[in-house]
C-alpha cells in the first residue's frame, strides 16, 4: 500500500500516487492507483481505498468478529507451531480475552474498546478458595495476554481482514512499581547450593523412597546442566551415554489429555552436554538404584522411573527443601540461572553459556546475564593502566 511523491503540484500541494495492492477472489494480483494532492489527502485516499477492497472481500471468507478470526487463527497456527505453544496461546485468549471481546466485529475495534479490555484485566482478581487471599494478575501475565491479542491482530493485518493492528496505539501493560528485569533474577550461589542438595539427599537417605531420590537427581540436573525442567523430566537412561546428557525431547504436563512427549522448545534446545564428574556419581549411583526395579530398561525416566516426576510435586519438594537449608525459595526456572552464574562467575564464554542453556540466540543470554559479567570495568582499566 504505498504513497509516491511525485515531481508535481497543484493549489500549492504536493501530488502524490495512491496505490493498492492486493488479491482478488480469484487469486490474480491487482492494484487501483490514484493521483492526490496533499500528504495528508494522500493518506486519507489509501484508507479509503483499503476500506473499499475490504467490503469487496467474499463475506464468507472473511471472518466478521474476533471468535470467528480466533478459530482461523488457531486452525493456521496448529500447524506451524510446537503443541505447547498453542495451548498456551488458547488458554490466554479463551480465558481473557474472548469473554470480553468474542462478539465485536473486526473493524469496529478502537482504542477505546481495548483501553476499556485493559482495565478489565487489570482489576481481575484470581479465584481462591479463601476470598481474602485472592489477588490481581501478575504484570508479567497480563503483558503476556496482551501480547497473544497483538500477534492475533496481526494475523488479521497479514490477512487483509484489518487495515492496522488497533492495539498499535494502545500500550501494553505496565508495573509502576517495576524494577530492573536484570534485578529481578533469583539464583542460589554455590555455597547455598550445597546447602539446599545436602537437605534433598538427606531426605532421600531417610525415606529409602526413589521418588526421593529422585527429586534429589532432579535439582542436582538442574544445577549442573541449567536444562528446562520439561527436559529434565523427559530424560530417559538412553540419553545417559558415558560422559555426556543428550537433550533430545521435552515433557508438557498443562495440555488437555495429559502428559504429552513434545521436542524441545527449538532447534537450538536439541544438546550434548558434557557431565561433571559430581553429577556423573550421582547417576550413576542412581542407575543402580532403578535397576532394582523389575522390568527395568533404558526408556526409564531419570528421575521418574516408569513416569515422570510431577511439576507440583517438584514445586513442592523445592519449598520443603528450601525452608529446611534455611534458604530463600526460588523458582524450579532459576536454576537454570544458577547455572548460568556459577559460570559467568567463573568468566565462562557468553557462547557457551547460551548453548548450554538450549538459546536460540545468543542475544538471548546476552539480554539476560550481561550485567552479571564480574569486575569487567575494573579488568579493563587494569589491562590500560599497564599501556604505557
Amino acid at each position: 500500500m504505498p504513497i509516491y511523491k511525485l515531481n508535481k503540484k497543484k493549489d500549492g500541494k504536493q501530488a502524490y500516487r495512491v496505490i493498492i495492492c492486493y488479491t482478488d477472489n480469484k487469486g490474480k494480483a491487482k492494484n487501483v492507483e490514484r493521483i492526490i494532492y496533499g500528504a495528508q489527502e494522500a493518506k486519507d485516499k489509501e484508507t479509503e481505498l483499503m476500506q473499499e477492497y475490504l467490503k469487496k472481500k467474499t463475506a464468507a471468507d472473511t471472518p466478521k468478529t474476533l471468535k470467528e478470526l480466533y478459530d482461523e487463527y488457531i486452525r493456521e497456527k496448529a500447524h506451524t507451531v510446537r503443541e505447547t505453544t498453542l495451548d498456551k496461546t488458547k488458554r490466554n485468549l479463551e480465558r481473557y480475552v474472548l469473554p470480553y471481546l468474542s462478539n465485536i466485529k473486526l473493524p469496529k475495534f478502537n482504542a477505546a474498546i481495548l483501553d476499556e479490555w485493559k482495565r478489565t484485566i487489570s482489576e481481575l482478581q484470581l479465584q481462591k478458595k479463601n476470598p481474602e487471599n485472592r489477588t490481581s494478575l501478575a504484570v508479567t501475565t497480563k503483558q503476556n495476554i496482551y501480547g497473544e491479542l497483538r500477534n492475533l491482530f496481526n494475523y488479521a493485518v497479514e490477512k487483509e481482514y484489518l487495515l492496522r493492528n488497533p492495539l498499535h496505539n494502545v500500550k501494553n501493560f505496565k508495573d509502576p512499581y517495576e524494577i530492573n528485569p536484570q534485578e529481578k533474577i533469583q539464583y542460589y550461589t554455590p555455597e547455598e547450593f550445597k546447602q539446599y542438595i545436602s537437605i534433598a539427599r538427606q531426605t532421600a537417605e531417610a525415606s529409602g523412597s526413589l521418588t526421593d531420590w529422585g527429586y534429589y537427581v532432579f535439582f542436582s540436573i538442574a544445577f549442573y546442566t541449567g536444562m528446562r525442567k520439561g527436559e529434565i523430566n523427559a530424560l530417559k537412561w538412553s540419553d545417559d551415554e558415558e560422559n555426556h546428557l543428550h537433550v533430545r525431547r521435552s515433557i508438557a504436563q498443562k495440555l488437555k489429555g495429559g502428559d504429552r512427549e513434545t521436542p524441545p522448545k527449538n532447534k537450538s534446545s536439541y544438546r550434548t552436554l558434557q557431565k561433571p564428574l559430581p553429577l556423573i556419581k550421582i547417576l550413576t549411583e542412581h542407575k543402580e538404584r532403578q535397576k532394582q526395579i523389575k522390568g527395568f530398561t533404558n526408556d526409564f525416566r531419570i528421575c521418574g522411573g516408569i513416569a515422570p516426576l510431577r511439576d507440583t510435586s517438584i514445586a513442592s519438594k523445592n519449598q520443603q527443601f528450601a525452608k529446611l537449608a534455611d534458604l530463600p525459595k526460588i523458582r524450579i526456572h532459576d536454576f537454570r540461572h544458577t547455572h548460568a552464574t556459577v559460570l559467568i562467575n567463573e568468566g565462562i564464554n557468553i557462547q557457551e553459556i547460551a548453548r548450554r542453556l538450549g538459546h536460540s540466540k545468543v542475544e538471548i543470554t546476552w539480554n539476560t546475564y550481561a550485567h552479571l559479567y564480574p569486575r569487567e570495568e575494573e579488568r579493563a582499566i587494569k589491562i590500560l593502566n599497564n599501556i604505557e
